[in-house]
């Protein structure tokens, strides 16, 4: 498996989703360090204005303390470092829910950024997963399990779903939430994007590995 950037933020952490491995990046950003304290676990990479954070913060050749006033999120600064150190492959730990929608919002966002980059990312939470495609098709064994809500994401998205509970040609716009809760039922299943962005959400699941 190819190597992988870990982001952790402040939000809704899942503990038994975040295990990184020898060649992982872990990068703390902000209050995300309270969750990594909370494990026992130390990033190799703390980020942030610190205005999330809850003690004192560390210092060391690790720490990069931002500017309170930036055009960057703390997130999407994590993942241009991640980028830098050459990674194609991110899981945004702490990135849903929380106290502020705005932050899942804009970590959509850092999804879009990487993809525009080349690289590939997940939201991670307990029982979700939140990822964003372009154009191409992915396919999913009879073992797949869950719920599957697929949402255009900045226009008009052209689809093709197949083997799924609700199969689908056609265009998903974001005024018209047709695609929410679909459902993977022991078949195998492919979705296809011919055109546009497609935010796709996994829930109840099971098989992560093939959400890519």
């Amino acid at each position: 498996m190819m190597a992988v950037c870990h982001l952790v933020g402040a939000g809704d952490f899942a503990p038994l989703q975040f295990d990184p491995q020898e060649e992982d990046l872990v990068i703390a950003c902000d209050g995300g360090l309270n969750r990594l304290e909370e494990l026992g676990r130390k990033p190799q990479v703390i980020v942030g204005d610190f205005d999330s954070y809850k003690g004192t913060v560390p210092a060391g050749e690790g720490v990069l303390r931002l500017p309170a006033e930036k055009d960057d999120t703390d997130m999407l600064f994590a993942a241009k470092l991640g980028l830098e150190r050459g990674y194609k492959q991110f899981f945004l730990h702490g990135s849903l829910g929380g106290r502020r929608f705005s932050h899942t919002l804009a970590n959509i966002g850092v999804l879009a950024f990487l993809l525009e980059k080349g690289a590939k990312g997940q939201l991670v939470g307990e029982d979700c997963r939140v990822t964003l495609w372009g154009r191409g098709k992915r396919s999913f064994s009879s073992l797949q399990k869950g719920l599957l809500s697929l949402f255009a994401y900045g226009g008009a998205c052209d689809i093709v779903l197949s083997g799924l509970k609700y199969e689908f040609e056609g265009t998903l716009t974001p005024s018209f939430p047709l695609g929410v809760s679909n459902e993977f039922i022991g078949k195998n299943a492919w979705v296809e994007v011919k055109n546009g962005l497609l935010l796709a959400v996994f829930e109840k699941s099971e098989g992560f590995t093939e959400i890519y």
